[in-house]
């Protein structure tokens, strides 16, 4: 009996570690996934325009609100400050000190432009998403819906604002207003949604007549264009759409639908990397390839089980002095950085040091 119930107990030890370790595994990959390979310390500037980085907004320091910032910057000069976390943009350089901001320089990195010509800027850096431009998260909203990223103007929309519903599996959602400015996207989406509900207009006028090396070099183009082939017609249909894995990749490469691309500034669709799973998998992991996780498993099974449930037992009031630590940040709006968790840890050292020579059991 006695050896059926350390058994027991040695399952639950087991199940309850493991779980712990589980939850950090997720804390884990959710920074990396937002933070990517992003450098706290130095300020991203000198990168020029990067692919894709995480980004900030000042609400504190900008004269109208346009502007970002890298995270580097968000700790070293805005701490305390009123910070939008913008997630990951494209193509974007740091601004942290330049003409749009008033009284603030950087501190990292005082020698840039007055303006980064090339960002591009939405509501999101004033702390506004969707269509109907409310904060995330809405106070005022009762109703629990998802947030989803355009790809293409990089705003976020909820879900019911979409006109479309979400399917469970898709990759990457593009909204109705882009799909509306890029409506050569529609032929594509018929591709993977054949059933998809689409009001085909005719046009009555008949097209001028073409030369002989005019129609040869047309048809020509037919046969290596992978974007005429799905065209049938004059296709129109509004409403956002939602797109599988790897969808890119069937984008036609041909040179007149690379120069479209060019003229549509959507060259970045072709570009696999671009997207945010890419971004986030690069993230993830840690270290060489070793996350916290698979480290605390290979731990675990070194430890026998009075260890391990005195590291549960650690972990559990770690965990109850930190959330209480970090309550402190976000009730006065500021910044948690590097140096404040080390300070956090090394106040949590010195306590069990002084613990250390009480005895709490009798061997």
């Amino acid at each position: 009996m006695a050896e059926n119930q350390n058994s027991d107990v040695d399952k639950e030890t087991e199940l309850t570690m493991c779980d712990v370790l589980e939850e950090e595994k997720e804390l884990e990959n959710d920074a990396n996934a937002v933070l990517g390979g992003s450098d706290d310390k130095n300020c991203s500037y000198d990168q020029g325009y990067v692919p894709r980085q995480a980004l900030y907004a000042c609400k504190s320091c900008t004269v109208d609100g346009f502007a970002g910032i890298c995270l580097a910057c968000c700790y070293a000069c805005h701490d305390g400050h009123e910070v939008v976390e913008l997630y990951t943009k494209r193509n974007f350089r740091c601004d942290c000190g330049n003409s749009k901001f008033t009284n603030s320089d950087c501190v990292l990195n005082p020698n840039k432009q007055t303006v980064n010509s090339n960002n591009k800027y939405n509501q999101n850096f004033k702390g506004l998403y969707c269509i109907c431009s409310r904060p995330y998260p809405d106070l005022e909203d009762s109703v629990p819906d998802e947030m989803i990223q355009c790809v293409v103007c990089e705003d976020w929309y909820h879900g019911r604002h979409l006109s479309v519903e979400a399917p469970d599996d898709y990759f990457e959602m593009i909204c109705g207003k882009c799909m509306d400015s890029h409506p050569f996207l529609f032929s594509y989406l018929s591709k993977y949604d054949p059933v998809i509900d689409v009001v085909e207009t005719k046009n009555d006028q008949q097209p001028p007549t073409d030369s002989i090396a005019q129609k040869e070099e047309a048809a020509k183009d037919s046969t290596s264009c992978l974007l005429k082939k799905l065209e049938g017609g004059n296709v129109k249909k509004t409403g956002a759409a939602f797109w599988p894995e790897n969808w890119r990749k069937n984008l036609c490469r041909c040179s007149e639908c690379m120069n479209m691309y060019r003229s549509a500034d959507c060259e970045f669709l072709l570009n696999l990397d671009d997207t945010i799973q890419a971004y986030e998998e690069k993230g993830k992991g840690g270290e060489n390839g070793e996350s916290q996780y698979d480290k605390g498993l290979s731990a675990l099974g070194q430890l026998d089980r009075v260890k391990q449930m005195e590291a549960i037992r650690a972990y559990t009031s770690m965990k109850g002095q930190l959330k209480e630590y970090l309550k402190e940040f976000a009730d006065n709006k500021k910044t948690v950085r590097e140096c404040d968790i080390k300070e956090f840890f090394e106040r949590i050292g010195k306590k069990q040091k002084l613990n250390n020579g009480v005895p709490h059991f009798c061997r």
